[in-house]
């Protein structure tokens, strides 16, 4: 059929995906399978079910006496969050969902070592660079933030029966000077179509 565009090559299964952070301004990945470069961290095992990218715009419509469907609709807002449960405690974990904090060694009465988490004060949330990295086979994608935050309070089930995960939640920041996030793939099907002939 002329015009068909049906290719199950282009379905993605996400067979593996990774999520790492950085501090802002790090140097971001050049491509979708270049070894992540100095300053970028993995947050280690995540539950197989969790890690969504959202994005949900906010528009507003104007209505008009001579219609009965919007005769205007702009767009107002512009939102996207990362959620993903971190299955791995530690120290930068709990760092990043708590949304920054302090860690520091205290005395104890025996000889093993112990630490102390004190979460950020209000008003010293940290923002953070963020990374998810999805492969499907050959095809890999990189969806890249800049800067994000932790917005979201923090719900940690602590039940006899199951792991218990850490639940990151993370911001989308914008700015005039950067994108908001971008998304870099070693997917052909993402190649721009070429130039008309004679154009």
């Amino acid at each position: 059929m002329a015009g068909e565009s049906a290719n199950s090559n282009e379905i993605v299964i996400p067979s593996l995906t990774r999520v790492w952070l950085a501090a802002v301004g790090t140097t971001a990945p050049a491509d979708a399978t270049v070894v992540m470069p100095s300053g970028w961290r993995s947050v280690g095992l995540t539950t197989e079910d969790s890690l969504k990218f959202n994005n949900e715009p906010n528009f507003e419509q104007v209505r008009s006496a001579q219609s009965s469907f919007p005769t205007r609709t702009f767009q107002t807002q512009d939102a996207s969050t990362i959620e993903v449960d971190l299955q791995q405690w530690s120290g930068p974990n709990f760092q990043a969902v708590y949304g920054g904090g302090e860690i520091t060694t205290v005395t104890a009465a025996d000889t093993k070592k112990h630490f102390k988490f004190v979460p950020p004060r209000i008003g010293s949330r940290t923002e953070i660079a963020a990374c998810i990295e999805v492969v499907d086979g050959g095809k890999h994608y990189r969806y890249m933030v800049p800067r994000c935050m932790q917005m979201e309070g923090v719900n940690t089930e602590l039940a006899k029966t199951k792991e218990a995960v850490l639940p990151l939640r993370l911001a989308v920041q914008g700015g005039d000077d950067t994108d908001a996030w971008y998304v870099i793939t070693d997917d052909n099907a993402f190649a721009p179509p070429a130039p008309p002939a004679g154009g």
